[in-house]
């Protein structure tokens, strides 16, 4: 029975007995979900356009009868509701909108003996080669297969030998005897990545999915297509046989790479990453991240990967280059130059001790071309983080001019670097040669080589905190595996320097560190760590609107506009 009146955007359809409210026009799959039903599917993804290839979304459609004379519903005299008219023939669910009194079976004998069909057509060519495939663990068709085919086949040909590892582009295998021309793939590459370079050729089937002539999958967004690929089709050369899925931890993760902050999942085992995957948050990647992003993690064992703790170029313990470290400190005429790759917290500390030391403060701001996607020209994910925590008070200058003149004068006698690279950032190799540099960082570079005490410090995948990203919103991600042996946390080596330096103790762990931030960052104020949304929460950023940011406005990611569902 249709349920009262509901609000002018809202309609009510019946799927599988059950009334549910929602907005007009939405896609039946996605009604389903809200009741809990599953519409099984494979080219249907709801950040495309709608083809209707695979007909694995089959359901029966009907609507209430209307007596063409009078206009009024039919009712049915022995339940006095009013008459469903089903249309003989089974429709697809992924091109069908909901409209006011849309009736839907979707376990029906009918619609069962249609899934049993399409799952037995397409697992005519394909090879049962499950036990080595990648997909394995995350593969629709394995799913589907079990829960809605048939369970045996009547074909008895031999199947049709495609292409196997076929490199479509530098970072994407495909194995063309596993596609079920979805064409999901096809479809991202032309509306979501802007690049138009896959299809399919050949008929029946002998269709082939290929990249144009001349043509290479090569752009910064190519593992999405692995992502939405529903079998085992495409594959990250990367990933490939690397380990099976089931066995990986998953652990929530924001992309560093730059200020738009796209939301990941940082998969792993036995302290090892194995690869990294968008996490959903439609506010800000949608179910995208870029192809960059997700190679990261190799600098967590990277050969240049600073291990160990050194005084005047000479491996030292972890203690006596904090010792040395407040020393220099302590012996004044100190200028900080933060990060705009430090967490929200990693800032605030850094602020504690300069002001401990009465130190000024510089960032060095990262540009790049931007994509207009998910890469941003501010190539630093937490600029505004350190605008939030009043780290600085202006936006940072790619090059540190002020700090040279302030070297070349003698007014700076010590620098604490935290994981910058000063020659990058403009000062010469006279320059670092005049001051004594504390050096807090990953990796090794020229600031480092010259440094007087290098304390190692933690990559994003090896510690919790949060950014801000450029719509000012607040997000967290988790330590994903443990660091190296004898590298502290860059909270406790903070906390350790500004009390070296003289500071009173500030927390060194979360929990704290958001109270004390909570107290003293107005626009922080009333946030928890602990409570803060998987999908983060925007800051009042009013303060800071008129600033030349890099990227532009602070605007979230926009999801490119597909064609109308088509009428399969």
């Amino acid at each position: 029975m249709v349920s009262p009146a509901q609000p002018a955007d809202l309609v009510t359809v019946n799927i599988d007995g059950k009334d549910i409210a929602v907005p007009k026009g939405t896609n039946v799959i996605e009604a389903a979900k809200l009741l809990g039903i599953e519409i099984p599917h494979y080219c249907y993804h709801p950040k495309l356009s709608v083809v209707g290839n695979c007909r694995m979304c089959l359901i029966e459609m009907g609507l209430p009868a209307v007596d063409p004379a009078t206009k009024q519903p039919v009712l049915d005299p022995a339940t006095g509701r009013p008459r469903i008219n089903w249309m003989p023939r089974a429709q697809i669910g992924c091109a069908t909108n909901a409209i006011p009194g849309l009736h839907i079976r979707t376990d029906s004998p009918l619609v069962k003996e249609c899934r049993e069909g399409v799952t037995e057509f397409l697992l005519i060519n394909h090879p049962l080669d499950c036990p080595i495939c990648d997909q394995a663990g995350e593969c629709r068709l394995q799913e589907h297969s079990t829960e809605y085919g048939r369970g045996y086949s009547r074909f008895v040909e031999n199947k049709n030998v495609k292409p196997k590892r076929t490199q479509l582009g530098p970072r994407v295998t495909l194995d063309d005897e596993r596609c079920i021309l979805c064409s999901r793939c096809i479809r991202f590459t032309k509306e979501i990545a802007k690049d138009d370079v896959l299809g399919f050729i050949d008929r029946g089937s002998y269709s082939t999915l290929t990249c144009y002539p001349g043509r290479k999958l090569g752009n910064n967004y190519s593992l999405n297509t692995v992502d939405i690929c529903p079998v085992g089709a495409l594959t990250s050369t990367d990933f490939r046989f690397k380990m099976r899925v089931w066995f990986l931890k998953e652990t929530p993760g924001i992309d560093p790479e730059s200020s738009v902050g796209a939301n990941t999942t940082v998969w792993s085992r036995e302290g090892v990453i194995y690869r990294i995957t968008p996490r959903q948050n439609d506010a800000v990647n949608d179910t995208w991240m870029t192809d960059s992003g997700r190679l990261l993690y190799k600098q967590v064992r990277s050969e240049d990967r600073l291990l160990q703790a050194a005084i005047g170029g000479a491996t030292s313990t972890s203690d006596m280059a904090r010792r040395a470290a407040g020393d220099l400190l302590r012996a004044g005429s100190v200028a900080v130059v933060g990060s705009g790759r430090s967490s929200v917290e990693e800032q605030f500390l850094t602020g504690k001790l300069a002001a401990a030391l009465k130190a000024p403060v510089s960032l060095v701001s990262r540009v790049g071309q931007g994509d207009g996607i998910l890469l941003s020209a501010d190539r630093n994910p937490n600029v505004r983080g350190a605008l939030v925590t009043g780290l600085i008070t202006a936006l940072p200058a790619p090059q540190l001019t002020s700090l040279a003149a302030d070297i070349d004068a003698g007014k700076v006698k010590t620098v604490l670097a935290i994981n910058e690279d000063l020659a990058a950032a403009g000062l010469t190799t006279a320059q670092l040669a005049k001051v004594s540099i504390i050096y807090l960082g990953t990796h090794a570079n020229a600031t480092s080589a010259a440094a007087k005490v290098v304390i190692p410090t933690l990559t994003v995948f090896e510690k919790s905190g949060t950014f801000v990203n450029q719509q000012f919103r607040l997000q967290k991600f988790a330590q994903a595996v443990p660091g190296p042996e004898g590298v502290a946390d860059d909270l406790v080596t903070l906390t350790n320097l500004i009390v070296a330096a003289g500071g009173p103790v500030p927390p060194s762990d979360l929990a704290g560190l958001w109270a004390a931030l909570g107290a003293e960052v107005p626009v922080l104020a009333g946030v928890s760590h602990a409570k803060l949304p998987a999908d983060g929460q925007v800051l009042d950023h009013t303060a800071w609107a008129g600033l030349p940011f890099a990227e532009g406005e602070s605007l979230h990611f926009k999801p490119a506009a597909v064609p109308a569902a088509a009428n399969a």
